[in-house]
């Protein structure tokens, strides 16, 4: 394809062409796949040439169409009135998908730090201690029960975030993202309008008595593997809004662009549990704030659901690609 590709280079000099090997370079196998997604197309083969709004994969479709695809790209730029930059992700002259915002990301880790899950899991773990330790045994357990299910929330997110990207999957994965987030979203809903005791979406019965067992205990790495089964066993309750997050980001962030949103993300995830433990050690009683959690639990749900749906909504409408 080189003596047809520099055909017509000489024949259209204004044309920026940008070879990338990918076979042994991973800053170009990267941007193949984020490239890939952009333009959904899966199991691309190579060669494979991205250009304007099209793709051209493999000898024939090259050597047919190349030209004309350079021909259209020209008068799309002319048309729009854009400098003529390969690629343009943009629909003829449609502006692109609003990008993630701050705001985005922040007002649905606020409403879910608040989830009773992770919190009840700490404020019990407090309770069991606060009598007998001091100030400093309450910070270092409270800070590894806090680490482990920042550390879980995280990796999980990372790992979500890398399978999508490296499969392709991104468009297949925000739907189901959407999906789940409507469905859960409508179960948390119905739970509080029903006035259930026992919510659908929270930590399962069989797991509560193995989590109590390391209350029980209640040392530092006692802490940090209940903040890991914590995470764990009340993904269920917690996951929803954070899936829905990760499913937007797919659609338009690459893994090292999505980093700081998911270390923005946790970090507001945790600042409840990083409050009560202070609380606690500086000493206001734990039992406020379990009682604060009780009073409160149903607004919260009601909020949470709410926020889930509506995230779904703006997935399946694609406002954010």
């Amino acid at each position: 394809m080189k003596p047809v590709i520099v055909g017509l280079q000489e024949k259209y000099p204004e044309i920026q062409l940008e070879s990338l090997e990918i076979w042994y370079n991973q800053t170009n196998q990267q941007r193949f796949v984020e490239m890939s997604r952009q333009y959904a197309t899966n199991n691309a083969g190579i060669p494979v040439i991205f250009i304007g709004e099209q793709v051209l994969i493999g000898d024939t479709a090259i050597r047919d169409r190349f030209e004309e695809s350079i021909l259209a790209e020209k008068t799309r730029i002319a048309s729009c009135n854009i400098s003529p930059l390969t690629p343009v992700a943009a629909t003829n002259c449609t502006p692109a998908a609003p990008a993630l915002t701050p705001q985005m990301v922040v007002v649905p880790a606020l409403v879910d730090s608040l989830n009773p899950c992770a919190l009840s899991v700490l404020i019990f773990l407090l309770i069991s201690i606060a009598a007998a330790a001091n100030r400093r045994r309450i910070l270092v357990i409270g800070g590894s029960y806090i680490a482990a299910v920042f550390l879980f929330h995280l990796l999980m997110g990372v790992g979500i975030f890398s399978f999508v990207s490296f499969s392709g999957f991104s468009k297949v994965f925000s739907l189901l993202g959407a999906t789940l987030a409507v469905v859960l979203g409508v179960i948390t809903l119905s739970d509080v309008i029903r006035d259930r005791e026992t919510f659908f979406l929270s930590v399962p019965e069989s797991g509560k008595g193995l989590m109590s067992r390391y209350i029980r205990i209640a040392s530092v790495s006692a802490a940090f593997i209940l903040g890991i089964l914590a995470g764990l066993l009340g993904f269920s309750c917690t996951g929803g809004i954070y899936i829905s997050i990760l499913a937007m980001m797919s659609q338009s962030m690459t893994m090292s662009a999505g980093l700081p949103w998911l270390l923005l993300y946790n970090i507001i995830f945790v600042l409840p549990l990083v409050l009560v433990t202070l609380l606690a050690a500086y000493g206001i009683s734990p039992e406020k704030a379990d009682t604060w959690r009780i009073e409160h639990k149903r607004f919260i749900r009601f909020v949470i659901g709410l926020i889930m749906i509506a995230l779904g909504v703006v997935i399946f409408l694609g406002w954010f690609g």
